[in-house]
C-alpha cells in the first residue's frame, strides 16, 4: 500500500518541475493539503500565493488572534483567522461554482492542533521571529513539509538546530527568502558567479531605516489588558513573559529584540541572501563582522532596535561587504569588480556599467543558477520531486547568521571574529552569549 504522500507524487507526477501553476485542473483528493500558520500581512500575502497553486488546498488557517480590526486603519485590512478562513472559503466558492466542489476551511487558535492533523501535509509559518525554530521543529518533527518566514532564524543556536531537525525528518523546507524566485536576482548572481565583473572587490548593501510605526499604534505603549479573541499567552510562546500593550503587535514587535532583529534581520535576511548566493558561499559563511556603527533610539525609548546602523562583512578570501541603512546607501546590492565594472540589483531594478554589460549571454557551459518562477510553487515542486527547494533551511540559516553577527557586533560594539566551520565566536564570551537565547520551560524541545 503507498502511503499519502507517494500518491500525491504519482497522481501529480505529470505537472512539470519548475511551472507552479497549470490551467488543469486537479482533483481535489490529490492536492497537497496546507495549512496556514500565522494570518497576519505577510501569512496573508503567502497564503494568497498558494491559493493560486492548482495543486495546493488551503484546509486550515491558524492564528493566535481571531480578528485585528482594531488595526484597520492602519493596514485597511482585516488579518487573523476569521477573516483569512474568509478568504479562503471565498476563493474556493468562486472556483466551486464551475467545477461543482466545495470548500471548508478549518479554523484553529493553537497551531498544535494543526500539527496533530493527519490530513495536513504542509504548513505556511509566518509568525513573528521569535515563534520560527520553535514552531518549525514542532512542525517537521510531525512529519510536515514547511515554509518559513524569513529570517529562518531568531538566533545562530536555534538556526543549527533546526537545519539537524530538518535533515533527521527528511521533509521539504522553504526558507521565505523570495528573491531567490526573481529573475533580477538569479541574473546579478550569475553575472558575478561567471566572472562578468571580474574580481570583486566590494559589496555595498543598502537595508531599510527607522523603527517605522507599522501598525499605527506605536504611541501605546503603557500596559493594558490584551483584547479580547487575543491569546497573547500563546502569541509571546517562547519569549519571556512581558506586558501585553497594542504598541508590541502587527508587524511593530521587529523592534523589540525579544521578538525580532530590525531592519538588519527583516531585509538583512533577503539581501545578505543575494550576496550569498553571488559570491558562491551557500552553506559558508564571512569570518568577520567589523566596524559596528548604530544610532540607538532614545534612551527609555519602547522600541529598542538602531534606526540607522553600518557594519562591515568579510570573507576568508578577502571580499567585503558594507551593510548599512537606506538613508546612507539606496537599497538593494551594488556589487563592485574591476576595471571600474559594477552591477546594481533590487525588486525594480538591474542596472550594470557598462550598460552593454546585461547583453552578454550566460553559456550553457558556464554557472547556471536554480529557475525558480515562484517561491511557494518552488516549495511545491520540492514536494512532489522530493528534492531540495531553492532555499533549504541550510542555506536560510547561514544568511541568516550574518544578519545575527551584525546584530551582535552592534550590540556589543566591536568587531565580531566568525569562524563559518565551527559556527563559533573566538574570544569574546559577552558576544558567544547572544548565538543563543533563553526559552520559557513551557516551550523548549
Amino acid at each position: 500500500m503507498t502511503t499519502r504522500r507517494q500518491h500525491l507524487q504519482q497522481v501529480l507526477g505529470a505537472f512539470a518541475v519548475g511551472a507552479p501553476f497549470s490551467s488543469a485542473r486537479t482533483a481535489p483528493s490529490a492536492r497537497i493539503n496546507l495549512a496556514v500558520i500565522g494570518t497576519g500581512s505577510q501569512g496573508t500575502t503567502d497564503m494568497k500565493a498558494f491559493l493560486q497553486d492548482e495543486r495546493v488546498q488551503v484546509v486550515a488557517v491558524c492564528d493566535v488572534e481571531k480578528d485585528s480590526d482594531r488595526y484597520n486603519r492602519a493596514f485597511k485590512q482585516n488579518f487573523g483567522r476569521e477573516p483569512a478562513r474568509r478568504l479562503v472559503d471565498k476563493h474556493y466558492g468562486e472556483k466551486a461554482s464551475k467545477s461543482g466542489s466545495g470548500s471548508v476551511c478549518a479554523v484553529h487558535e493553537d497551531f498544535r492542533e494543526v500539527l496533530e492533523r493527519k490530513d495536513v501535509d504542509a504548513v505556511l509559518i509566518a509568525t513573528p521571529d521569535h515563534w520560527h525554530v520553535p514552531l518549525s521543529i514542532r512542525a517537521v518533527r510531525a512529519g510536515k513539509h514547511v515554509y518559513c518566514e524569513k529570517p529562518v532564524s531568531f538566533c545562530v543556536e536555534e538556526g543549527r538546530q533546526l537545519c539537524d531537525e530538518v535533515k533527521k525528518a527528511g521533509v521539504r523546507f522553504q526558507v521565505g527568502t523570495q528573491q531567490r524566485s526573481d529573475i533580477r536576482f538569479r541574473m546579478a548572481c550569475e553575472f558575478v558567479r561567471n566572472g562578468r565583473l571580474g574580481k570583486i572587490k566590494h559589496i555595498t548593501i543598502g537595508l531599510a531605516s527607522r523603527n517605522r510605526d507599522n501598525n499605527r499604534h506605536g504611541a501605546e505603549t503603557a500596559p493594558t489588558p490584551p483584547p479580547a479573541g487575543l491569546n497573547y499567552n500563546l502569541w509571546l510562546g517562547p519569549c519571556e513573559e512581558l506586558p501585553y500593550c497594542p504598541a508590541r503587535l502587527h508587524s511593530n514587535w521587529r523592534w523589540l529584540w525579544a521578538h525580532g532583529g530590525g531592519n538588519v534581520t527583516d531585509f538583512g535576511a533577503h539581501h545578505l541572501d543575494i550576496m550569498q548566493w553571488a559570491l558562491g558561499m551557500d552553506g559558508d559563511g564571512p569570518v568577520e563582522v567589523f566596524d559596528p556603527k548604530g544610532t540607538w533610539p532614545e534612551a527609555g525609548s519602547f522600541y529598542q532596535t538602531p534606526e540607522y546602523f553600518s557594519f562591515g562583512v568579510r570573507y576568508a578570501n578577502g571580499v567585503t561587504a558594507t551593510v548599512t541603512d537606506d538613508k546612507a546607501n539606496k537599497t538593494g546590492l551594488l556589487f563592485e569588480g574591476e576595471n571600474g565594472r559594477t552591477l546594481f540589483v533590487n525588486r525594480n531594478n538591474l542596472i550594470s556599467n557598462p550598460p552593454e554589460l546585461l547583453r552578454e549571454v550566460i553559456r550553457d557551459d558556464e554557472v547556471r543558477l536554480e529557475v525558480s518562477k515562484s517561491h511557494s510553487g518552488n516549495l511545491i515542486d520540492a514536494i512532489l520531486s522530493n528534492k531540495d527547494p531553492i532555499c533549504p533551511p541550510e542555506i536560510g540559516h547561514r544568511s541568516a547568521t550574518i544578519a545575527h553577527l551584525g546584530n551582535i557586533a552592534l550590540k556589543v560594539g566591536r568587531s565580531v571574529k566568525w569562524d563559518p566551520k565551527t559556527e563559533s565566536i573566538a574570544d569574546d564570551k559577552e558576544a558567544s552569549a547572544m548565538l543563543s537565547r533563553t526559552i520559557r520551560a513551557d516551550w523548549k524541545l
